[in-house]
C-alpha cells in the first residue's frame, strides 16, 4: 500500500496481520492507517448519494473493497459473482459487521444508474455499495488502499482482481484475491475479524479420502461454478448440462476461449445468451487450448453422470434440457 512516494512496509503489514490473528479486535497503537492516511474524497454510490471516502465509507468500519468496471471483459464479472457468493455465505453480517464496496475505475461510463443496473444483474444484497467518482479521486483511493500497481497499465483489465479487507478502527488490513474460492474467502474474513462460526467445524476424525481432482474439475470449480451448474439449473448463466453435445465442439471451444470477441463480432448465439441472461458478460478467462479441452471433457463427463442419475431416480423419464440453447 502506497502513500506519496513511500510504501507501507512489509513489517507493518506483517505486524498488523499477526496482531489480528492472535488478538482479533485489538487496536494497533499508533496505526498510521486512519484519517491522516486515507483521503476524504467525494464519491457517489449507485443511488446517487454522495459518500466521502474516509468519513462515510471507512471510518470505524470493517470493510471489503475491490475495483471493477461494468464493461470489463476479463475478471470483473467473475470477481462480482464470487463476492456475491461470499455475501450470501456471510449472511446478515454484511451491512452490520462488515460492509462491501466495489469502486469503478471507469467513471465516464459507470454512472450511478449503470452501477445500479449492474448490481441488479448479479442480485447484490444490502450492505454492498458500488461507487464512482472523478478519475483523480478513484486513482487516489486505489493507491491508498494498495489496489493499484505498476503492472496495471499492462493488464487488460487495468487492475488486478484483489480484495482489500480491513478494519479502520483497529488498523488491521489484509489483501486477498477477489476470485478465490468463496467459502475460503468467507472463512478467511470471519477468522480475520474473530467471528465465531455459526456451525461447528467438521471433526478431523471424520475425514474421508478426498475425491480425485482432475484439471477439468479444478477449472470448473475455480472459473465457472460462480455462474453455472451442470444439471442443477441456471444461475447467472445457463445450466451447462449437455452443452458440448448440443453444440459443435469447435463453437463451444471458441466461446470458452474468447467469449468477448464472439460477442463483439455479433455471433448470434453469443448475443442471444448475453441478452437472455441479463447482459451478464461471460468473462475471458485466458484459457489455453489444453484448458478449454479439459473443461469441455469435464462438462461432457458430468452431463453423462447427471443423465445416469436422473434415469436411476425416475426410470422412463429424462431430464429436460430446455434451459440449454440448441445446437448452432
Amino acid at each position: 500500500m502506497r502513500t506519496g512516494g513511500s510504501t507501507m512496509s512489509n513489517w507493518g503489514v506483517s505486524l498488523s496481520v499477526a496482531v489480528s490473528l492472535l488478538f482479533p479486535g485489538a487496536v494497533l497503537a499508533d496505526s498510521p492507517w486512519g484519517a491522516g492516511y486515507f483521503p476524504n474524497v467525494k464519491l457517489v454510490n449507485q443511488d446517487g448519494v454522495e459518500r466521502r471516502f474516509y468519513d462515510d465509507v471507512l471510518k470505524g468500519k470493517a470493510v471489503a473493497v475491490n475495483l471493477i468496471y461494468t464493461h470489463c471483459t476479463g475478471t470483473c464479472p467473475l470477481e462480482t459473482a464470487r463476492m456475491a457468493q461470499v455475501q450470501k455465505l456471510l449472511g446478515d453480517r454484511v451491512g452490520k459487521d462488515i460492509f462491501f464496496y466495489s469502486i469503478s475505475i471507469d467513471p465516464q461510463r459507470d454512472t450511478p444508474q449503470t452501477l445500479k443496473a449492474y448490481m441488479a444483474r448479479y442480485h447484490i444484497g444490502p450492505g454492498w455499495e458500488f461507487l464512482t467518482g472523478s478519475d483523480e479521486a478513484i486513482k487516489l483511493v486505489a493507491k491508498k488502499l494498495g489496489l493499484s500497481s505498476l503492472t496495471d497499465r499492462g493488464n487488460r483489465d487495468g487492475h488486478l482482481p484483489n480484495l482489500m479487507v480491513g478494519n479502520e478502527a483497529t488498523g488491521q488490513w489484509m489483501q486477498n484475491s477477489a476470485v478465490d474460492n468463496p467459502r475460503f474467502l468467507a472463512a478467511t474474513i470471519a477468522n480475520f475479524f474473530g467471528w465465531k462460526a455459526a456451525q461447528p467445524a467438521h471433526n478431523y476424525a471424520d475425514l474421508r479420502t478426498p475425491p480425485a481432482v482432475n484439471k477439468g474439475l479444478y477449472l470448473f470449480n475455480t472459473r465457472c461454478a460462480a455462474c453455472h451448474t451442470i444439471g442443477r439449473g441456471d444461475r447467472l448463466g445457463p445450466d451447462l448440462v449437455d452443452v458440448p453435445a448440443r453444440r459443435e465442439r469447435s463453437w463451444a471451444a471458441r466461446f470458452l476461449a474468447a467469449p468477448d470477441r464472439m460477442l463483439a463480432e455479433g455471433d448470434p448465439v453469443a448475443v442471444g445468451l448475453f441478452e437472455k441472461y441479463r447482459n451478464v458478460r461471460m468473462p475471458n478467462l485466458n484459457l489455453d487450448d489444453e484448458e478449454v479441452s479439459a473443461l469441455l471433457d469435464y462438462i461432457v463427463a458430468q452431463s453423462r453422470q447427471v443423465r445416469s442419475d436422473s434415469v436411476k431416480a425416475a426410470p422412463g423419464r429424462t431430464m429436460s434440457a430446455a434451459t440449454v440453447p440448441a445446437r448452432r
